[in-house]
Protein backbone atom coordinates (compact mmCIF):
# COMPACT_ATOMS: atom_id res chain seq x y z
CA UNK A 1 0.00 0.00 0.00
CA UNK A 2 3.14 2.59 0.96
CA UNK A 3 4.35 1.95 -2.80
CA UNK A 4 0.79 2.70 -3.78
CA UNK A 5 0.82 5.97 -1.96
CA UNK A 6 4.93 6.81 -3.44
CA UNK A 7 3.91 6.52 -6.57
CA UNK A 8 0.55 8.32 -6.64
CA UNK A 9 2.64 11.13 -4.82
CA UNK A 10 5.57 10.71 -7.23
CA UNK A 11 2.93 11.28 -10.55
CA UNK A 12 0.82 14.17 -9.17
CA UNK A 13 4.00 16.08 -8.03
CA UNK A 14 5.37 15.08 -11.53
CA UNK A 15 2.37 16.43 -13.14
CA UNK A 16 2.43 19.68 -10.94
CA UNK A 17 5.73 20.25 -11.64
CA UNK A 18 5.91 20.13 -15.58
CA UNK A 19 2.49 22.35 -15.46
CA UNK A 20 4.32 25.24 -13.62
CA UNK A 21 7.58 24.70 -15.61
CA UNK A 22 5.63 24.88 -18.93
CA UNK A 23 4.20 28.42 -17.42
CA UNK A 24 6.67 29.91 -15.60
CA UNK A 25 10.63 30.73 -16.18
CA UNK A 26 10.89 31.56 -12.53
CA UNK A 27 9.82 27.92 -11.91
CA UNK A 28 12.15 26.80 -14.74
CA UNK A 29 15.25 28.12 -13.04
CA UNK A 30 14.31 26.95 -9.65
CA UNK A 31 14.06 23.52 -11.21
CA UNK A 32 17.13 23.81 -12.58
CA UNK A 33 18.59 24.66 -9.14
CA UNK A 34 17.03 21.82 -7.67
CA UNK A 35 17.83 19.27 -10.36
CA UNK A 36 21.66 20.54 -9.58
CA UNK A 37 21.69 19.67 -6.11
CA UNK A 38 19.75 16.27 -6.66
CA UNK A 39 22.17 15.43 -9.21
CA UNK A 40 25.23 16.12 -7.15
CA UNK A 41 23.67 14.40 -3.86
CA UNK A 42 22.46 11.20 -5.79
CA UNK A 43 26.48 10.62 -7.43
CA UNK A 44 28.16 11.17 -4.06
CA UNK A 45 25.49 8.60 -3.18
CA UNK A 46 26.86 6.42 -5.69
CA UNK A 47 30.39 7.22 -5.47
CA UNK A 48 30.49 6.37 -1.56
CA UNK A 49 28.50 3.17 -2.22
CA UNK A 50 25.53 3.64 0.30
CA UNK A 51 22.34 2.46 0.31
CA UNK A 52 19.61 4.08 0.96
CA UNK A 53 16.53 2.82 2.73
CA UNK A 54 13.20 3.93 1.02
CA UNK A 55 11.16 5.70 4.15
CA UNK A 56 7.85 3.20 5.52
CA UNK A 57 9.34 0.53 3.34
CA UNK A 58 11.57 -2.88 3.45
CA UNK A 59 12.76 -1.32 -0.28
CA UNK A 60 16.25 -0.33 -0.71
CA UNK A 61 18.10 1.93 -3.07
CA UNK A 62 21.13 0.85 -4.35
CA UNK A 63 24.14 2.64 -5.59
CA UNK A 64 23.44 1.48 -9.09
CA UNK A 65 20.21 3.62 -8.91
CA UNK A 66 21.56 6.36 -7.59
CA UNK A 67 24.22 6.62 -10.24
CA UNK A 68 21.38 6.12 -12.53
CA UNK A 69 19.20 8.99 -11.20
CA UNK A 70 22.06 11.26 -10.68
CA UNK A 71 22.41 11.13 -14.75
CA UNK A 72 18.97 11.63 -15.53
CA UNK A 73 19.10 14.29 -12.48
CA UNK A 74 21.79 15.83 -14.70
CA UNK A 75 20.15 15.55 -18.02
CA UNK A 76 16.68 17.64 -16.40
CA UNK A 77 19.11 19.80 -15.43
CA UNK A 78 20.60 21.06 -18.19
CA UNK A 79 16.87 20.70 -20.22
CA UNK A 80 16.05 23.48 -17.35
CA UNK A 81 19.03 25.50 -17.12
CA UNK A 82 18.21 25.88 -21.40
CA UNK A 83 14.95 26.98 -21.00
CA UNK A 84 15.17 28.83 -17.55
CA UNK A 85 18.50 31.17 -18.38
CA UNK A 86 19.86 30.70 -22.13
CA UNK A 87 16.94 30.63 -24.28
CA UNK A 88 15.05 34.12 -24.48
CA UNK A 89 11.20 33.95 -24.21
CA UNK A 90 9.25 34.37 -27.76
CA UNK A 91 6.60 37.06 -27.53
CA UNK A 92 2.70 35.89 -27.48
CA UNK A 93 1.41 38.65 -29.02
CA UNK A 94 0.89 39.84 -33.01
CA UNK A 95 3.48 43.40 -32.64
CA UNK A 96 6.16 41.55 -30.94
CA UNK A 97 6.30 43.37 -27.63
CA UNK A 98 7.44 41.30 -24.89
CA UNK A 99 4.70 40.43 -21.89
Amino acid sequence: MTIVLYAAAGLLMAIGSLYFAWRSRDFRKFLAGAFFVSSGILFYLYLADVSVPLLGTELVETPRVSGGRSVVHFILFLVCLYFGFVRRPESQNSRGAPL
